[in-house]
């Protein structure tokens, strides 16, 4: 099959193109090379990327409309996964325009591209923020999302529901996915795991937020790709597999379905913390700080649906994560 993907310099685009070119399949990739973390980085991922024939990299930004609609009419994708975006909780704090740029303007131009050059399924990344401080947990995909806390969590919103709208009009299928705090090999520097990681082994303190009272259900990079590449056949509307199931979220005017991927099995920050000293076998200098503007006190993905659609569920747990992340940044950064 063809693909397109937004983001695959990116930590999870990454990881999605090298499975779907391992299993044969043909990848465009576009993305925009942001500095917004080591640009080093994600060439070195671009670079492992393009030792296959059948990956072809546009290195562009989303928010250039001509460019992006002439790569998805030449790529001719059969699916498109919409990854590339603005991340970052805390950094939407400090720069909110770049999430009005990448992460609304990007993602209409790729829904125009569409409405013109339509492909068999759009499958677009959200985010588990989107549920804000709900209390009701766990996360279950018709949880209202209308109260975000963070700009961030604000644009993904945003682009759940211009998807919507362009698979209403337009009848192009479109699958959202909400990510639920994402980690392993090749991670982002931004994020918890990779700062404590590299601070444990330079015997600096870690910054713990919230005073280490939170919990996060964390999903593993590859259980995720797992995922993502189940749900590509499961295309809302007539051309989708099977009969609607018990607790479906598909939408009564468009081919548009809500999916949760996460593990479905929080983790206490201390323990998350503990399960890093134990495979360094270094103990942390906890700093431990109050609760960041934006963040919520944990979050807990629901995955019936998923379950239900695919007949699979995440199950890496935290120990076995952290020691693949370890052993690859030992490797890479040579320590």
């Amino acid at each position: 099959m063809r693909f397109l993907i937004t983001g695959t310099a990116g930590f999870i685009g990454f990881h999605l193109a090298r499975r779907l070119l391992a299993d044969g399949h043909v990848v465009a990739g576009i993305d925009g090379m942001t500095p917004y973390y080591d640009v080093k980085l994600k060439e070195a991922r671009h670079a492992l990327l393009a030792k296959s024939n059948n990956f072809t990299a546009h290195v562009t930004k989303l928010e250039d409309e001509q460019r992006v609609g002439e790569i998805v009419a030449a790529a001719k994708p059969d699916v498109v996964f919409h990854l590339a975006a603005q991340a970052g909780v805390r950094y939407s704090l400090e720069n909110p325009r770049a999430y009005i740029d990448s992460n609304v303007n990007g993602t209409f131009n790729m829904l125009e591209a569409l409405r013109k050059h339509p492909a068999q399924h759009l499958i677009f990344a959200s985010t588990s923020s989107i549920y804000g401080a709900s209390t009701k947990i766990p996360f279950v995909e018709t949880t209202p999302t209308d109260q975000p806390l963070t700009l961030y969590a604000a644009t993904k919103k945003a682009g759940e529901l211009m998807a919507h709208n362009y698979a209403h009009l337009w009848k192009q299928p479109v699958t959202v996915v909400r990510f639920f705090t994402v980690y392993g090999p090749w991670g982002r520097p931004d994020m918890a795991l990779f700062k404590f990681v590299s601070n444990i082994l330079k015997d600096e303190p870690i910054d713990v937020y919230g005073e280490g009272k939170m919990t996060r259900d964390f999903t593993y990079v590859e259980d995720l790709v797992e995922s993502l590449v189940r749900l590509a056949p499961y295309i809302p509307g007539p051309l989708g597999l099977g009969e609607p199931i018990a607790g479906d979220t598909l939408s009564p005017v468009a081919p548009y379905r809500l999916v949760n991927i996460g593990r479905g099995s929080p983790v206490a920050l201390p323990d998350f913390i503990e399960a890093i000293e134990k495979t360094l076998g270094r103990k942390a200098k906890r700093n431990l700080l109050p609760m960041q503007p934006g963040d919520v006190p944990a979050t807990f993905a629901n995955c019936d649906l998923l379950e239900r659609l695919t007949g699979y569920r995440p199950a890496t747990n935290v120990a076995e994560g952290v020691e693949k992340f370890v052993e690859w940044y030992r490797g890479y950064y040579k320590k």
